[in-house]
């Protein structure tokens, strides 16, 4: 992972001073820029800045627009993949029929209505009919659809879906347990409040035992210490 926070390292490497990184000797911050065009978001970033009474050429700032521009890509990569990239062809013929779970697998999102992070949880189960997914491509349909401007619901819906159209199972059950900056740092401000959405189908919707079974694996902290 690119860190977002960290500048490209100068041509002196990487003991060079913030001076040198800045483009010279007394160099002012954003000097030497010019010479490029400007991306079209790191543009909108600079706006933002001057909007909210900041100057955006100043010490601190001269490449944040540049920086915010690289993390919004980053974080919103997932429209840019598919779910036939994510599996990248690691279905396999199996005999196994019992339930295969991935727990606790992190989340990362942000908010489409504010466009501020969520984070938690996502839990992921399917019955194999004949086919298994390597387990790693789990967590991989789960980014894929994180990494957009999302809500929880849908996301949880997406996940289900997802896995359901790849392996084609008897039955999908995904839980996503998050929590909302939008909820906690803003609006009515509540720091422990926990958001938990649910997606089934196939046997996982139609069998009370199955989604029993399921929802007793992911929400019994006591079934593996």
């Amino acid at each position: 992972m690119i860190d977002q926070d960290e500048g490209r390292p100068s041509p002196e490497g990487a003991g060079a001073t913030a001076v040198e990184a800045r483009g010279g000797d007394g160099a002012q911050p954003g000097a030497g820029r010019e010479d490029r065009e400007e991306d079209p978001l790191e543009a909108l970033v600079r706006r933002q800045l001057d909007l909210l009474g900041e100057d955006p050429d100043r010490d601190g700032l001269a490449r944040t627009p540049e920086r915010v521009a690289e993390s919004m890509r980053w974080l919103t990569r997932g429209y840019r993949m598919t779910v036939e990239e994510a599996v990248n062809g690691a279905i396999f013929e199996d005999d196994h029929d019992s339930m295969v779970l991935v727990k606790d697998i992190e989340l990362y999102s942000l908010c489409e209505h504010h466009m501020l992070p969520f984070f938690g949880k996502a839990h992921v189960a399917y019955i194999p009919d004949g086919r298994i997914v390597g387990l790693s491509k789990l967590p991989r349909i789960v980014d894929l659809f994180a990494r957009r401007l999302q809500v929880q619901e849908r996301l949880t819906e997406q996940i289900a879906q997802a896995v359901q159209d790849a392996v084609e199972p008897c039955g999908v059950g995904v839980v996503v347990e998050a929590y909302h900056l939008c909820m906690m740092m803003r609006g009515v401000e509540k720091q422990n409040s926990k958001t938990i959405t649910s997606a089934v189908r196939g046997n996982f919707r139609s069998d009370n035992r199955t989604r029993d079974e399921f929802l007793r694996l992911v929400l019994s902290p006591q079934f593996i210490s």
